[in-house]
């Protein structure tokens, strides 16, 4: 499973001109499900995702993970957003190859399961429409972007 993770100001999904997810400061998650993915894998993921220490601390430090962003116990945003364009094959000539993707149905089941488990585990969370065109605003915060890559 590969993920983009953007902190962000704030964020929104629109499809056909309707924002369907919506979150302030918090974390916009680019979620790509790869073939051979499992459950373990998505719940790595997810506990990576909220546990990854990426937020500021009143020093300027980034000691303070999406749980608990601001270092008083406030939980920031996630907004989860399915984007199998992650794995994209560049190496030969000029259209990527999407092989390394999970299949739709595939990738639909690791995308929802990991949408419901985040729903469990944290309480701000949002999400586009698996395989929708959508259209994804940001306020990049820093800009911080990270790249997360889980496997067996």
């Amino acid at each position: 499973m590969m993920a983009l993770l953007q902190r962000v100001r704030c964020a929104r999904v629109e499809v056909a001109g309707q924002v369907i997810g919506a979150i302030d400061a918090g974390l916009l998650v680019l979620l790509c499900a790869e073939r051979g993915d499992t459950a373990a894998i998505c719940d790595k993921m997810l506990a990576k995702m909220l546990k990854l220490r990426i937020f500021s601390d009143a020093a300027g430090k980034m000691n303070h993970s999406l749980q608990d962003m601001d270092g008083a116990g406030r939980a920031g945003g996630l907004l989860l957003v399915s984007q199998f364009t992650l794995a994209a094959d560049t190496s030969g000539g000029n259209r990527p190859g999407f092989t390394a993707a999970a299949p739709p149905d595939e990738g639909r089941r690791w995308f929802d399961y990991v949408l419901e488990q985040a729903r469990q585990a944290h309480p701000v969370v949002q999400s586009g429409a698996f395989g929708a065109d959508m259209q994804v605003h940001l306020v990049n915060d820093g800009p911080v972007t990270i790249p997360l890559r889980i496997s067996a």
